[in-house]
């Protein structure tokens, strides 16, 4: 089974809800607070050895609210059950990790949103669930607008939302139990998900752990009453699919039954999933404590070690899949371990490179598509009080001289999907500016699995165009597009830089024409095709 290994520099605020960042750092929010911090691994890419630097703060304080790392790199926040906007409220805001600033985005308009279910989808909307009743709604970041969707059976406090490979979203209802429902983004209905074959929600609290999408999938869902159920989809946007009993937490040492309510888990790479439970009478009021940490295998649900910072209740603790493999947890306190599992997995859970530059340069954006770049699930889940999916890919170059790592920030995702099989997918990474000239392997990371490296050079290149072609707009700006050094890269420049071009449309190669003449250099926009 895996180790646990404290943080060398740990936090000096009390950890809660974290969230991957697209360039490998890790954004951390001290606990219903409106300060975050962010997480930067060393040199080596060790996030044990990682250090902290203060963000900006948000808006509004929250505590258990809807979170999500978007498509294009920015984070959204929604709700909180505490708040210093009031209790239970609908304020959102998001966060620009590039200009480290956030940004009021309205609501759905139903005045309370609170600790609220919610589900990234596949196109990259943010799915939300109504407190009091079966409305539901999404947020398109890119329009920036919230839209009603389809109703619920009943009202979805409390639940746990979980991305399915087909793009459906399925959960086990709190307030209907033991009926589970899912979501059609298609159509934009709810339909009947089928019953769980046994009660996961705890009648007194509405309780309920979190649900992962397993490589098999199957969703693996973990009960607040100590038993799991595991859920196979139907394949079509019509079935119910159909649930199986899991195995049950067993007794502690006095005889009290272990349970998750409002508890995280999250996919290992090896494909176990790594959860907690803790011993809990029937009392809406009566939380699990202390944490007692599990790997199902599949099949049971096997003891591991827990870390120093376990004894608290359980849904103080998050966890977070890091790019390495590893599970960092926190417990609302200033203490923050990381899980070691063991290896595993199969080749074919991997990410594939298709198609990527091989020729790089510092501050300069490229396309880079391949298959399963998103992986296999959302893998970590809590609940409706914090998602932290890591759906998404992350570029990693590696120096294979002085073990130098260096993450690029990846957005523009083609999908936010899950399990996309043998589908060309793509993303965009920027490599720093502040990359050394060297050579590298670059790697795509998903969920903690590595892609097989290619072997890459980051140079400065000529930085002269051999060939430039502007397309105007009716609007007056346009367009530059130029080819520096084996590659086409494009810019939109404005009428006042449009003023030293005379020709709508020419091709250019005398040896005078660089990115200083136009004053057009690569780390103000220049992005590559």
């Amino acid at each position: 089974m895996g180790t646990w290994t404290a943080l060398t520099n740990q936090p000096t605020f009390n950890a809660s809800t974290m969230l991957l960042l697209t360039d490998g750092t890790v954004m951390c929010q001290a606990k219903g607070a409106v300060s975050w911090w962010r997480m930067t691994p060393d040199s080596t890419g060790s996030y044990v050895r990682g250090t902290w630097s203060a963000l900006a703060d948000m808006h509004n304080s929250r505590q258990y609210f809807a979170s999500a790392v978007l498509r294009d790199g920015r984070v959204v926040v929604a709700g909180g059950e505490y708040s210093d906007a009031g209790s239970d409220t609908d304020k959102a805001e998001i966060y620009d990790p590039v200009a480290n600033t956030w940004t009021s985005i309205g609501n759905p308009g139903w005045g309370q949103l609170g600790d609220a279910a919610a589900c990234l989808l596949a196109d990259g909307r943010l799915l939300v669930g109504n407190l009091s009743d079966g409305k539901t709604a999404t947020y398109d970041p890119v329009a920036n607008t919230w839209t009603a969707t389809g109703d619920m059976a009943a009202r979805s406090n409390e639940e746990t939302w979980t991305l399915l490979p087909d793009g459906s979203v399925v959960t086990v209802s709190c307030a209907n139990h033991p009926h589970a429902e899912r979501y059609i983004p298609s159509t934009g209905t709810w339909i009947s998900a089928g019953s769980t074959p046994v009660e996961l929600v705890q009648a007194s609290s509405i309780e309920i752990g979190p649900a992962v999408l397993l490589p098999d999938g199957r969703v693996f869902t973990v009960g607040a009453t100590g038993r799991t159920a595991l859920y196979t989809p139907p394949g079509n946007n019509t079935g119910t699919g159909t649930w199986v009993a899991g195995p049950s937490f067993p007794a502690d040492s006095s005889g009290r039954l272990l349970k998750a309510k409002d508890a995280p888990g999250c996919l290992l790479p090896n494909g176990r999933v790594l959860c907690v439970a803790g011993p809990a009478g029937d009392a809406a009021g009566d939380w699990p404590t202390p944490t007692m940490f599990f790997e199902f295998d599949g099949t049971n649900l096997n003891r591991v070690a827990d870390p120093p910072n376990s004894n608290t209740v359980i849904y103080d603790g998050r966890m977070l899949l890091l790019p390495t493999g590893e599970v960092l947890y926190d417990a609302g306190t200033s203490a923050m371990h990381a899980y070691q599992p063991d290896p595993g997995g199969l080749p074919s859970w991997k990410p594939t490179v298709t198609a990527c530059p091989t020729d790089l340069h510092p501050g300069v954006s490229y396309l880079l598509s391949g298959r399963q770049l998103n992986g296999l699930s959302q893998a970590v889940s809590y609940g409706d009080d914090a998602q932290m999916a890591t759906n998404y890919p992350l570029v990693r170059l590696r120096n294979p001289s002085t073990g130098s790592v260096f993450y690029c920030r990846t957005s523009g995702h083609s999908t936010m999907g899950v399990a996309t099989g043998s589908a060309t997918v793509s993303t965009t990474f920027t490599v720093p500016a502040s990359v050394p000239l060297a050579r590298y392997q670059l790697s795509v990371i998903a969920n903690g699995i590595a892609s097989d490296e290619l072997t890459v050079t980051v140079d400065r290149g000529s930085g002269r165009a051999q060939y430039l072609l502007v397309d105007r707009y009716t609007s007056g700006d346009a367009t530059l597009w130029a080819y520096v050094d084996g590659e086409w890269l494009a810019r939109s420049i404005s009428q006042g830089e449009l003023a030293g071009i005379a020709q709508d449309v020419f091709v250019a190669n005398p040896v005078d024409v660089s990115w200083d003449n136009f004053e057009l250099n690569i780390a103000r926009g220049w992005k590559s095709y």
